[in-house]
């Protein structure tokens, strides 16, 4: 969604039915029923997901990061999968020790340490804000501290490796796989404790969406937004802590590793760290702006973001660098070239994208968007409270060549990742593949609810903005 809302409630009429507008305006909630394709696409990723993460951390270790090497030797008969695991990494307590201390101070610098960024740093949007409205027509209220969580973070972190030494910079990788282990316990206890929560006590009942089916509501989740008190939210803690400050961590002890192996760190490695920082810090930077976007406007908190922030994403997101450490490639001036203003590219188109989105909100339509007044289309849509809401569409600059150029962006910089390790295996370019799976699926699962909560207007707004995602051909 890319607009302002407003509200009015709806006012019985002397013959008991609503009046003030033409038509019914489109319920909001969760859009997908749960027929047998979604319930067998449930179990497979509940199934699968975690084995795919395995895979291609395993491939790195013990098949220097081919993909289809120990697929064969599983199909021919020369490994097993009991072999396989034998051979990996075990748990440890030591990597338990690491991951309880990182995930206990992250919670400290959430809970603990309000936001004073913003109140130094212009321009910079921190503190107590308002996140947007749940489908019971609730507006919780956040503190987002996120970019002061990973300055502090980051600023120990580097102050440890060049003075006191408390560990080493390759700590990380060096317990890589035990830690996948320790993160799967919490992602599987976090989800199951949100499951068991939902209906013993949630935070806020009008928001649960039960389904009648366990597994899809283990996976998607039953609660919109489970807390812990005021001010611990489980969505935006998990979406942004253990798993986002961790990237760029990941990533520096990944080069600190390929130093240490090699005698230095190649330009690859360089624009791996560089590029995903960027949007690491983009992300924190805008994380008031976080607080409108499908991840917390729709999403229920379940294993589908449980698991997949403490597994799926520090395992998965990194994969560039843990393959440089594999395969230390240089790349020549050219294709270094080529990478960085491929990944600069996408990050001004997925950034742009989201600002004229961002200050259109903002000034209710009331601003300038390419040197124009933005045109948009009104939509009304009702709240399970029984309010009716206004909420206008823009459809003017990016937002007029696709419903959802940010994501055709975010695309490109994920392709600019991938190739900055060249061409040599595919086992980096996992990322592109799921990217565009991820993001071509969102297109659809955001358009799905967006028809069944606007209706008709949603109709007019598709016939102004014809394409998805590349102007032209989708």
């Amino acid at each position: 969604m890319n607009g302002t809302e407003t509200r009015r409630r709806a006012h019985p009429s002397t013959n008991g039915k609503s009046s003030g507008t033409a038509e019914e305006p489109g319920q909001w909630g969760r859009a997908w029923e749960v027929d047998w394709f979604s319930l067998l696409g449930v179990i497979s990723l509940l199934c699968f997901a975690p084995f795919i993460v395995f895979y291609f951390i395993m491939a790195c270790d013990q098949y220097q990061c081919s993909v289809m090497e120990p697929f064969l030797d599983l199909v021919s008969g020369e490994a097993t999968l009991g072999s396989v695991f034998e051979r990996s990494a075990s748990f440890t307590w030591s990597a338990a020790k690491i991951y309880a201390i990182w995930v206990s101070f992250q919670v400290f610098l959430y809970m603990c340490i309000p936001d004073v960024l913003h109140m130094v740093i212009p321009g910079y949007v921190g503190g107590v804000q308002d996140g947007a409205r749940t489908p019971a027509g609730l507006i919780n209220k956040y503190e987002i501290n996120g970019l002061q969580c990973w300055l502090i973070t980051h600023v120990l972190w580097v102050a440890n490796a060049h003075y006191f030494h408390w560990f080493s910079p390759t700590i990380i990788i060096d317990n890589w796989i035990p830690l996948l282990w320790c993160t799967n316990i919490l992602g599987y206890a976090v989800s199951t404790f949100a499951f068991i929560k939902a209906y013993l006590f949630p935070t806020n009942a009008e928001d649960c969406k039960f389904t009648g089916n366990v597994f899809y509501n283990y996976m998607m989740g039953i609660e919109f937004n489970p807390r812990i008190g005021k001010w611990f939210d489980f969505k935006l803690f998990f979406n942004g802590r253990p798993g986002i400050v961790a990237w760029t961590l990941i990533n520096l002890s990944y080069m600190a590793k390929q130093q240490e192996l090699y005698g230095h760190v190649t330009n690859s490695m360089i624009l791996v760290n560089v590029l995903q920082a960027i949007y690491v810090l983009d992300f924190f930077w805008n994380e008031a702006w976080y607080l409108k976007t499908i991840d917390i406007c729709h999403d229920h908190f379940g294993w589908y973001l449980g698991w997949g922030d403490c597994v799926w994403l520090p395992y998965l997101y990194t994969l560039q660098g843990l393959y440089l450490v594999y395969h230390p490639v240089q790349l020549s001036q050219l294709h270094a070239l080529s990478v960085l203003l491929l990944g600069l590219a996408g990050y001004y188109i997925f950034r742009s994208t989201n600002h004229q989105k961002d200050l259109f909100r903002r000034t209710e339509g009331q601003c300038s968007i390419w040197g124009n007044k933005p045109s948009y289309i009104e939509c009304s849509y009702k709240s399970s409270d029984g309010e009716i809401h206004k909420s206008k569409l823009l459809t003017s600059g990016f937002w007029g060549v696709a419903r959802h150029l940010n994501y055709t962006g975010d695309l490109m910089g994920s392709l600019a990742y991938c190739a900055a390790c060249g061409f040599g295996h595919l086992h980096p370019y996992f990322y592109i593949v799921y990217m565009t799976i991820l993001l071509v699926h969102r297109c659809v699962r955001d358009e799905h609810r967006c028809s069944s909560k606007y209706g008709k207007d949603w109709k007019k707004y598709t016939d102004a903005v014809s394409y998805r995602l590349i102007p032209g051909v989708f």
